[in-house]
């Protein structure tokens, strides 16, 4: 799982508790999930059509720093199946985890599915080779 990018849980961001509200981390997973989606096939025309199983593990309070693990589960013709896991950046721990969520690629026209082109091992290979060019 790579975590790509991260997040600062501000007042706005709370609930009744005082802690992240669900609702918010569930809109930051999906923008998350869809940015890398969108950079695993290189197009910008992507829907989420499903989100599985999300399990709460534990609050994040403001001022948190959270951070969002991300990795390609499955690889269909016209979609692609991430994992987002959210935790806290300094304590590791898990926030939530979002499981099984699909991404289907459109054709921009006619707004039907339209194949990508990828492979689970070609994605593989893709972010070795940009993880080599960091390095």
């Amino acid at each position: 799982m790579r975590f790509l990018s991260r997040r600062l849980v501000m007042p706005s961001d709370l609930n009744y508790a005082n802690s992240l509200f669900g609702g918010r981390a569930l809109e930051w997973i999906d923008e998350e999930a869809a940015i890398y989606a969108i950079c695993q096939l290189e197009t910008n025309v992507l829907v989420t059509k499903h989100i599985g199983e999300i399990s709460f593990e534990s609050p994040a309070m403001v001022g948190d720093v959270v951070e969002f693990g991300l990795e390609t589960k499955k690889v269909g013709n016209t979609s692609i199946t991430v994992s987002c896991l959210v935790r806290n950046k300094i304590t590791k721990k898990t926030i939530c985890f979002a499981d099984d969520i699909v991404f289907v690629k459109l054709d921009p026209e006619t707004r039907l599915p339209l194949p990508h082109g990828k492979t689970l091992e070609g994605l593989d290979r893709q972010t070795k080779q940009e993880i080599n060019r960091l390095v």
